[in-house]
């Protein structure tokens, strides 16, 4: 399970007036919306237990898990955790009635950020720029898919070739004057040169990979520290960040558009995920439930509390890690981890009322 130490650095004026008028945006919005209202039927179909012994025969997983992905074809996913190992499943084992030359980049708690070759399970790439300081993120451009970037304890987002054999970065960028921590790394997965970083001074920072010498935009709104950022569309970004909410971001003008609050975030990295199709987020909770909001409304439209999977079957833990299958639009997939090592698997349908 990841947490990070909270530090606060003094507000410019420019910070607390943004502040002030993203929270007056804020508490408008909040008085004229609509109540929320699922539109979905969510069920747990699968659960993979980190002591191996559930109802289905998949490998076990040992020990937190701190990030899950779906690789390009939505048919692999990849799962990392405290254990230091990268379990890799195909979605069909993990689902009953599915039908349906990858590398994968890692970063560790030492610093190093390495690539593998899945069909040879052996790694093809490594690199320490970050000093040995622990690496919170790692991303690919879907720009130019040679280039990924990683964020790291050492207060910098550093980008790398790939094509290079010796490792050595391209780019890097210092976002916060103090040299907080950089905790999470996005490319826009719609294309583009843009990347976004979301760092311990509490701002996410845009930046254009052709020119990093300055941000092209900066989101200021956040209390704490900003843990997780994703992208919805070209221009909408959603963040998490331990101060307990989420907030909906519009990249052109940086203001806030929403914020959703209900889970529990307070120290913890508890993941965060969008369903871009189906304008669904995800996201974990220190109270061991998983989340989901529509982009739509500030409040949750679905909780499910996941009961202990682990070893000894009892105890509080978290969720500490979510990612949406990026697929259809009237069905959807969330695959959630705990603390305990438990994998959980979640389908939904678009209620028949609204599908038609």
């Amino acid at each position: 399970m990841k947490n990070f130490p909270t530090k606060f650095h003094p507000h410019s004026q420019y910070h607390r007036t943004q502040e002030s008028q993203n929270q007056e945006t804020e508490a408008i919005e909040e008085q004229e919306e609509e109540k929320a209202r699922c539109e979905w039927d969510f069920s747990l179909t699968t659960i993979v237990s980190s002591g191996g012994g559930d109802n289905i025969s998949t490998p076990a997983i040992s020990d937190a898990l701190g990030v899950i992905e779906f690789d390009q074809t939505n048919s692999i996913i990849a799962t990392g955790g405290i254990a230091r190992k990268i379990r890799v499943y195909k979605l069909q084992s993990l689902l009953p009635h599915e039908n349906t030359g990858q590398d994968q980049g890692s970063g560790d708690y030492d610093g190093v950020v390495m690539e593998y070759d899945l069909e040879r399970r052996i790694p093809i790439f490594e690199r320490d720029e970050h000093g040995g300081r622990r690496v919170w993120s790692v991303d690919y451009s879907h720009w130019d898919p040679v280039l990924g970037a990683s964020g790291s304890d050492d207060g910098t987002m550093q980008m790398w070739d790939t094509r290079c054999e010796s490792g050595e970065c391209v780019a890097t960028v210092q976002p916060s004057v103090g040299g907080s921590a950089v905790c999470c790394v996005e490319f826009n997965p719609f294309g583009g040169p843009i990347v976004a970083v979301g760092c311990a001074d509490r701002n996410v920072y845009g930046y254009d990979i052709r020119m990093t010498i300055a941000p092209v935009f900066v989101l200021d709104g956040h209390r704490k520290t900003v843990t997780y950022i994703k992208f919805l569309d070209n221009v909408t970004l959603v963040s998490a960040s331990i101060d307990g909410c989420l907030k909906l971001w519009n990249s052109d003008n940086s203001n806030v558009i929403r914020s959703y609050r209900g889970h529990v975030n307070n120290r913890n990295f508890v993941g965060l995920s969008v369903w871009r199709k189906g304008g669904l987020l995800g996201c974990g909770s220190e109270n061991n439930k998983v989340f989901v909001y529509d982009k739509r409304w500030g409040d949750p439209i679905w909780i499910h509390e996941s009961h202990p999977t682990g070893r000894d079957g009892c105890g509080g833990g978290l969720v500490s890690s979510v990612c949406w299958r990026q697929v259809e639009e009237d069905q959807c997939t969330l695959v959630t981890g705990g603390s305990d090592g438990g994998l959980q698997v979640f389908q939904g349908k678009r209620k028949a009322s609204i599908a038609s």
